[in-house]
């Protein structure tokens, strides 16, 4: 259900660091490597399974906005989810 704006008390622009400004340009990371730097964790940071599903509903979209500026891998194993990295000219 829709919720007035002005419910809140405070409105932030939609302002989402770049790939490059975020990942490093010879490393690939998971979604969920992904979603943990957005909020300035580190990569392996331990959090919760909830926490995690509120980050990936960042994240995915993130990934699917900066898609041309990005490559992926497939996962190295079944169990493993893909890989996402900077796209660079090399």
């Amino acid at each position: 259900m829709p919720v007035p704006k002005d419910e809140f008390d405070q409105l932030l622009p939609c302002d989402f660091s770049t790939p490059e400004e975020l990942l490093e340009p010879n490393e690939m990371y998971t979604v969920y490597e992904i979603a943990r730097l957005m909020q300035g964790l580190e990569p392996d940071a331990a959090i919760e399974e909830a926490t995690e599903a509120v980050l990936l509903d960042w994240a995915i979209p993130w990934v699917v906005h900066h898609g041309d500026d990005l490559v992926i891998a497939d996962p190295r194993s079944d169990d493993e989810p893909g890989y996402y990295g900077v796209k660079t000219t090399e």
